[in-house]
C-alpha cells in the first residue's frame, strides 16, 4: 500500500479537511455521554440546580452556610450576595417577592448579578460549607434525630428543626470545623457539589422558587444542545463520507489508467508474463478492493484513534477506579485483531489468485465456445470451473468464518464491559463515590472505545485483502517494458522510402535457451514482394513481428532505410507501417470506424478505396447499413474471410510505406485470393510488401520468396528458382499444387 501512497498526494488537502471534519464529529460525539450524565445528575436528580450557590437563600439559611465558611469565604460570599428584607422599599421589591415568596415573611439574601466573581468560587465556597455541615451533622447525630435523619438524607431535612441546632453547630470549636473541612476535601468532588446541590434544592423550595421551572428550563437547554450535537455529528459524518468517496473514486480512476497505459506500453514479452485474465483482474477487481478500503480508511483510520483516546479521557475523568475495565477489553480486543490478522492474511492472498485463475477459464470458454461445443467437452469445461469455482469459495468461507467470528466476540467483549461497568459502578453508587449519571456516562464512553477498536478491527480484515490488491496492482505499474524508446530517437523524414533489411538477425524468447531465429539475412525493397514460407513453427510470424518491434532482436539488426529501428521511437515505426495481423481483430463500432482506426483522418473516398483492393466492397455494401453496418465485440458478426479483409483494408487505410501481411489471406479463396493480390501488387508499387503465407499459390508471384525451417533460412530465390535449389520448399509446393500448377 506504501507503495501507492503517492496517488493520495492530489488529496493531500481533502484529506486534512476530513481529518477536521472527524474530529469536530468526534468532539461531538465524546459530548454526548457527558451531556446526558449532566441530564441525570443535574436535571433529574438535582431538579436543573446547576451551582451551589443559591441565587437566593433565606436569612437563616445563609446564616447556616457562612457558619461553616472561613473567613475568606465568609468575605467573598458577603461581598456577593445583598441583603433584601421582609417589606422593604426597594425598587426589585415586587420582583423580589413575586419570586422569592418567603420574603413576606421572612428576610433573603439574593446573590448580585454581576460577572466581576467567578460563579466557580462561590459554588467552591458552598461545596466545602454543605460536606463540612454533613459531616458536623453526623458527628452530632446521636443526639439529636433530626440532625441523623438529615444527615441520612438530605432531602428530607426540616428546615425548621435544623436551625434549632444551630446553636449546637456553633458550639462545634474551631478546631474541630478545620479538621471537618479536610475531612470534606477527601470525598469525591462529584459526591460534594451533587450534595451541595441537594441542599439548595432545599434552599429554594423553602424560598418558594418554581422547581419544576428549573428543572424543565436545564432539561430542555441540555437536550437542545444534545440535538445539535447530534446533526452537527451525522452532518460531518455525512461530509466526510462524501469527500472519502470522491478521494477514493478519483484514486481508483488515476490507478485504472496508469495501469491501462502501462498495458499498453508493454511488449510480448511482458504479456507473457502477465496473463490477459490476471491483468484484467488487476485492472477491475484490485483497483475495487483499493478503493473499496480508501472509502473507510479515510474515515475509520482518522476517526477510530481520536474516539478511542478520547473516550478513555473522558471515561477516566467520570471514574479513574474503573479505567482498568476499558484497559482490559482493549487488551483482550487487540489479542483478538492479532490472532485474526494471523490466520486471514495469507488467505486474502490466496483469494486474488484463485479469481485470477476462474477468470482465465471463463474467458477461454467463451472465446473458444465454438471449438467446445464441437468437440462435446462442455461437461469437461463445466468441471473444470467448478473445481476452481469450489477453489474459490472455499477460501472465501473460509475468510468469511474467521471474520464473521469477530463481529459475535466483539459484542461479547462489550456486553462483558458493560457488565464490569454495572457492576462496579453499582457499588461505587452505594459508597456515594459515584452519580448515576457518571456511571451511565461512563459506559457510554467504554462502548465507544470497544466500537472504535471495532472500527480498526474491520480495517484490519479490509486492508490486507487491499495490501494483496495494490501488491498485484504495483507489480504492473512497477513492471518495466523491456522494449524502450531511447532519449534522444531518430526521427524518419517523409522521404525515406521503406527498406527493409535483416542483418544476422537472432532472436530468442527470454525465458528460452534455443533461438527462435538463428542469422537471418535479406533485404526488402519498395515495390517488391517478400514472401516467408515454412512449416509450421518455423519461425515466419516471429521473424516479421520484429519488424514492428513487437519483440526486440536478440542478435543482429533490423534496418529501415539503414536506420536501426532500435533508434527509431516505437511510435514513429509504426506509423510507417501497415500491419494485419495473423488473427483479424476488429473492434467494436461500426465497419467505416473499424477501416478509419488506421488513419484517423482518413476520408471516405480512401477508406472506399481500401476497402477495393481489399475485395471487400461487395459484401459491406451487401448489408443494410454498408459501411456504417455495426460491428460486434470482436467482430463476431461477420465470417472469418470478411474480418481478413475488413483487417487488410484497414492496414491500406494507413498508406504505409511498409505492408506486413501475416497469414491474412488464408481464409480467403482461390478467387478472391488472386483479385486481390493483383490489386494489392498496383496499390503497393511504392511501398515494401512482407507477406507470410502457408498456401504456395499465395507467393508465386513473390518478387523473393524465403523458406524457413525450425528457424533457419533454407531457401532465398524467385518461385522458379526455389523449385531448382530448395529441397524444402519443393517438398511444400509439390504437396499442394500439381506439376502444371507450378510451372
Amino acid at each position: 500500500m506504501r507503495k501507492l501512497a503517492k496517488y493520495i498526494k492530489p488529496y493531500i488537502l481533502t484529506v486534512s479537511i476530513c481529518f477536521i471534519i472527524l474530529f469536530v464529529e468526534a468532539m461531538c460525539e465524546l459530548n454526548l455521554p457527558n451531556l446526558m450524565s449532566n441530564i441525570v445528575n443535574v436535571g433529574i436528580q438535582n431538579s436543573g440546580i446547576e451551582n451551589s450557590a443559591p441565587e437566593a437563600i433565606s436569612k437563616n439559611g445563609f446564616q447556616l452556610m457562612t457558619g461553616f465558611m472561613n473567613q475568606s469565604e465568609k468575605d467573598l460570599v458577603n461581598a456577593n450576595y445583598i441583603s433584601v428584607k421582609t417589606g422593604g422599599l426597594s425598587v426589585d421589591y415586587d420582583e423580589y417577592l413575586s419570586k422569592y415568596p418567603i420574603l413576606a415573611t421572612d428576610d433573603i439574601y439574593v446573590l448580585k448579578q454581576n460577572k466581576d466573581t467567578s460563579i466557580k468560587k462561590l459554588n467552591s465556597c458552598f461545596d466545602n460549607a454543605s460536606m463540612t455541615m454533613i459531616l458536623a451533622l453526623k458527628q452530632i447525630s446521636d443526639k439529636n434525630v433530626t440532625a441523623d435523619e438529615a444527615s441520612k438524607d438530605i432531602s428530607k431535612i426540616n428546615f425548621d428543626n435544623l436551625y434549632k441546632i444551630i446553636p449546637v453547630l456553633e458550639s462545634i470549636s474551631d478546631s474541630q470545623i478545620n479538621d471537618l473541612r479536610n475531612d470534606a476535601k477527601s470525598i469525591d468532588d462529584s459526591i460534594v457539589t451533587q450534595s451541595a446541590t441537594m441542599l439548595t434544592k432545599q434552599f429554594y423550595k423553602e424560598v418558594g422558587i418554581d422547581l419544576f421551572s428549573i428543572q424543565s428550563k436545564y432539561i430542555f437547554r441540555i437536550g437542545l444542545y444534545m440535538i445539535i450535537m447530534t446533526f452537527l455529528s451525522a452532518g460531518a459524518a455525512i461530509t466526510v463520507s462524501f469527500f472519502a468517496s470522491r478521494i477514493a473514486a478519483g484514486v481508483a480512476k488515476t490507478l485504472r489508467r496508469d495501469v491501462f497505459k502501462k498495458v499498453e506500453s508493454f511488449s510480448n514479452s511482458e504479456f507473457d508474463k502477465f496473463s490477459t485474465a490476471s491483468l484484467i483482474t488487476r485492472t477491475t477487481n484490485d483497483v475495487t478492493q483499493i478503493q473499496t478500503v480508501l472509502v473507510f480508511a479515510v474515515r475509520m483510520i482518522c476517526y477510530a484513534p481520536i474516539m478511542a483516546i478520547g473516550a478513555t479521557i473522558m471515561a477516566a475523568g467520570k471514574s479513574t477506579s474503573m479505567s482498568w475495565i476499558i484497559f482490559l477489553g482493549a487488551i483482550v480486543l487487540i489479542c483478538l485483531i492479532s490472532v485474526i490478522y494471523a490466520i486471514a492474511m495469507p488467505k486474502f492472498k490466496l483469494v486474488q489468485k484463485l479469481v485470477d485463475k476462474i477468470n482465465l477459464i471463463i474467458r477461454e470458454n467463451l472465446s473458444g465456445m465454438m471449438v467446445i461445443r464441437a468437440f462435446g467437452t462442455q461437461k469437461f469445461e463445466e468441471n473444470r470451473f467448478e473445481k476452481a469455482n469450489d477453489d474459490l469459495t472455499k477460501v472465501n468461507l473460509f475468510v468469511n468464518r474467521v471474520t464473521v467470528f469477530m463481529m459475535p466476540a466483539m459484542m461479547f467483549i462489550m456486553n462483558s464491559v458493560n457488565l464490569l461497568v454495572v457492576w462496579n459502578g453499582a457499588h461505587q453508587i452505594a459508597e456515594s463515590n459515584m452519580q448515576v449519571g457518571d456511571m451511565m456516562a461512563f459506559m457510554q464512553y467504554a462502548i465507544q472505545v470497544i466500537m472504535s477498536f471495532l472500527m480498526i478491527s474491520i480495517m484490519f480484515i479490509l486492508i490486507p485483502r487491499a495490501s494483496v490488491s495494490a501488491e498485484r496492482v504495483d507489480e504492473v505499474l512497477e513492471t518495466e517494458p523491456i522494449i524502450k524508446d531511447k532519449s534522444n530517437p531518430i526521427k524518419l523524414n517523409d522521404e525515406h522510402s521503406g527498406t527493409i533489411e535483416f542483418k544476422n538477425v537472432s532472436f530468442k524468447y527470454s525465458n528460452d535457451a534455443e533461438y527462435v531465429l538463428k542469422d537471418i539475412n535479406f533485404i526488402s525493397k519498395p515495390g517488391e514482394t517478400t514472401a516467408f514460407i515454412g512449416s509450421t513453427g518455423s519461425g515466419k510470424s516471429t521473424l516479421v513481428n520484429l519488424i514492428p518491434r513487437f519483440y526486440d532482436v536478440t542478435d543482429g539488426e533490423i534496418l529501415i532505410d539503414g536506420v536501426d529501428i532500435r533508434d527509431i521511437s516505437q511510435h514513429d515505426l509504426r506509423e510507417n507501417i501497415g500491419y494485419v495481423p495473423q488473427k483479424g481483430i476488429l473492434f467494436s463500432g461500426d465497419i467505416k470506424s473499424n477501416l478509419r482506426y488506421g488513419d484517423k483522418d482518413a476520408t471516405d473516398e480512401d477508406i472506399r478505396k481500401a476497402a477495393d483492393i481489399a475485395q471487400a466492397t461487395d459484401f459491406i455494401e451487401s448489408t443494410e447499413g454498408g459501411f456504417d453496418n455495426s460491428i460486434s465485440q470482436g467482430g463476431t458478426n461477420v465470417s472469418g474471410g470478411q474480418k481478413q479483409r475488413l483487417s487488410i483494408a484497414r492496414a491500406l487505410v494507413r498508406k504505409a510505406k511498409v505492408y506486413i501481411f501475416d497469414d491474412s489471406f488464408s481464409a480467403l479463396d482461390f478467387k478472391t485470393d488472386a483479385m486481390l493480390r493483383k490489386a494489392l501488387k498496383e496499390y503497393t508499387t511504392n511501398s515494401t510488401v512482407l507477406i507470410v503465407a502457408q498456401r504456395v499459390s499465395t507467393i508465386m508471384g513473390a518478387d523473393q520468396i524465403i523458406v524457413l525451417d525450425k528457424g533457419h533460412m533454407v531457401g532465398k530465390g524467385t518461385h522458379e528458382e526455389l523449385l531448382k535449389t530448395c529441397e524444402t520448399y519443393k517438398e511444400i509446393a509439390t504437396s499442394q499444387l500439381s506439376k502444371e500448377e507450378l510451372s
